[in-house]
């Protein structure tokens, strides 16, 4: 499989994981002492309303990213706005004074996207 497709893949399916399936379950990356996505929001003092639009602009982006393996003109838009995403994350972890474990997940999806812009767009 083409390594393109590999990360593709990878970044989409974890962000899809993460709002679609994991959005109610503890993990030990979120926010502050928060289980779920809601109270990850309200530690960073966020309201609800903000975590679906973030939440829906993820899917959308996460499922356009797949499209984009196929029509790659989308995908420097698509990734764009999924970095700008991923560094809004890492800012709310250091907003909070997460240890550096918590934003790992963040981290690692932001190097793939930095990766993915630089080498096939």
């Amino acid at each position: 499989m083409d390594y393109f497709i590999f990360i593709n893949l990878l970044v989409s399916l974890t962000i899809l994981n993460v709002w679609l399936l994991r959005h109610n379950k503890q993990t030990p990356y979120r926010g502050g002492d928060s289980n779920n996505i809601k109270e990850e929001f309200n530690v960073y003092g966020l309201p609800a309303w903000f975590m679906y639009i973030i939440g829906t602009t993820k899917v959308i982006l996460a499922i356009l990213l797949i499209v984009g393996i196929w029509e790659r003109q989308i995908n420097f838009y698509v990734v764009s706005a999924m970095i700008l995403l991923m560094l809004g994350a890492l800012a709310m972890h250091f907003k909070v004074n997460d240890p550096i474990k918590k934003s790992l997940p963040a981290f690692s999806i932001l190097l793939l996207l930095i990766f993915i812009l630089l080498n096939h767009l």
